[in-house]
């Protein structure tokens, strides 16, 4: 028996469960329904959604917010912790990495759904200007998802060895399959060494590359001059917003695998714990900028703001901003305080409502605003004045969903989740020392 077979039972890839065959069926359901209702769309025109003169963003930009946020988590968990060589993050690791490149992913396809001519793309390059930052948003998205792929890829290199090994005798075309990823790896001296210094390298790239990525993110809003966007806070709130955002969907995907794949011995409530501080430090910080976004303007404004921060607060916004806020913000980061609510479940269900409220945060942040415009409404139709998503932007949006957790989805089943070179590594190290005690 190999000193490997152990660790591939346990994290490596797995068929799909009854279970697993539903919920692939369901996604690829609503990601059809998607492609029916995007292709309509097209053949029809955006007139299908509601977005008009005023909302020109609607669900499709807040959706693309939610995604470049989401992928934060890539530089929060992937880089710095692994840059510090924080022992604890083993196991989020790889999950994070997946999780970051299924998002960025769907961010930069969100982006073509949204535009209502896509065969006129390619304008965005020929007639780029440098000072716009929707330049940079073309540039920075790609470059991400380069770097996130590589990132991922890397690290995975020994474990797609391992399984072309493992396979070799009784699946031939899975060892080929592997052995393609694997690239001739026979863990030389000087294959480890480039290795290492290539995730080294990677790890210290997408770092500044997310944090200019969110900025980016957030110019784009902050630079049009617009009431409720117009603030030097836009890049730092933006920012703390993906880490709570990031780290949400980190810790509900951890969740999952781990019961799916009966990891509990290798995902500990430690863990749990230790990300829960980190996820608490994520909502106290966003808290933080939070309160100078909407607090201090409150003392400060001038009628325009005044205006969208009493939507917000009082008016037609007021119902789902105080949810997001109170539910999806500030109760989180008191119930992270206490140890109790970091073990696994508990986090959990914290996670799964931080992120669903992140989401609503995104579509917050974009539509009240948009119907504020510089001109007044006047002389328009009456559905002008209100923007809620058709059925085509639900079933669009619905689908983009459905097709980040099917690419996280089909990682999680054909990809080791957690490094099986490394487990081994670990378990020979443990054995060796346990027979030096007993000697």
């Amino acid at each position: 028996m190999s000193k490997y077979d152990q660790f591939i039972k346990d994290v490596g890839p797995q068929k799909f469960s009854r279970g697993g065959m539903l919920w692939m069926g369901f996604l690829i359901l609503l990601i059809a329904a998607g492609i029916v209702a995007y292709i309509d769309q097209l053949i029809e025109g955006q007139v299908v959604t509601n977005m008009r003169d005023y909302v020109l963003w609607g669900v499709y930009i807040s959706n693309f917010v939610f995604f470049v946020a989401t992928s934060f988590v890539g530089a929060i968990v992937v880089a710095v912790l692994r840059l510090t060589n924080s022992e604890w993050r083993r196991p989020f690791v790889r999950l994070a990495e997946i999780v970051a490149l299924a998002c960025i992913i769907m961010a930069g396809i969100t982006i073509v759904i949204d535009m209502a001519r896509p065969d006129r793309m390619l304008n965005l390059f020929i007639h780029a200007r440098l000072q716009s930052p929707i330049t940079w948003d073309v540039i920075i998205i790609p470059t991400f998802i380069v770097v996130s792929l590589l990132l991922l890829y890397f690290p995975l290199i020994p474990d797609f060895a391992i399984l072309r090994d493992h396979y070799k005798g009784n699946n031939k075309r899975l060892s080929k399959i592997y052995g393609f990823f694997a690239v001739k790896w026979q863990w030389t001296k000087e294959q480890l060494k480039l290795k290492n210094k290539s995730v080294h390298l990677l790890a210290l790239m997408i770092i500044p590359l997310g944090l200019i990525l969110e900025s980016i993110d957030a110019y784009l809003f902050s630079t049009t001059y617009r009431v409720g966007w117009d603030s030097s806070n836009f890049a730092p709130y933006f920012i703390s917003g993906a880490m709570v955002a990031g780290i949400g969907a980190l810790v509900s995907v951890v969740y999952i695998v781990r019961r799916n794949k009966q990891l509990e011995s290798y995902i500990t409530e430690y863990h749990f714990d230790k990300m829960g501080k980190l996820f608490n430090l994520a909502c106290i910080i966003y808290l933080y900028f939070n309160i100078n976004e909407y607090l201090v303007p409150l003392f400060t404004a001038k009628k325009g703001e005044s205006e969208h921060l009493e939507t917000l607060l009082r008016g037609d916004f007021a119902i789902p901003f105080w949810i997001v806020t109170l539910i999806g913000l500030v109760l989180p980061a008191i119930l992270l305080i206490f140890k109790r609510f970091r073990k696994p479940k508990p986090m959990f269900y914290i996670a799964v409502v931080v992120v669903i409220c992140s989401w609503w945060k995104r579509y917050l942040i974009v539509t009240p605003t948009l119907l504020h415009p510089y001109l007044p409404i006047q002389g328009v139709p009456e559905s002008w004045r209100h923007y809620f998503p058709s059925l085509h932007e639900w079933v669009i949006t619905s689908a983009t969903l459905a097709m980040a957790l099917m690419i996280i989805t089909l990682l999680v089943r054909y990809v080791p989740v957690m490094s099986i070179d490394r487990l081994a590594e670990e378990e020979a190290e443990r054995v060796s020392t346990e027979k030096k005690a007993t000697i």
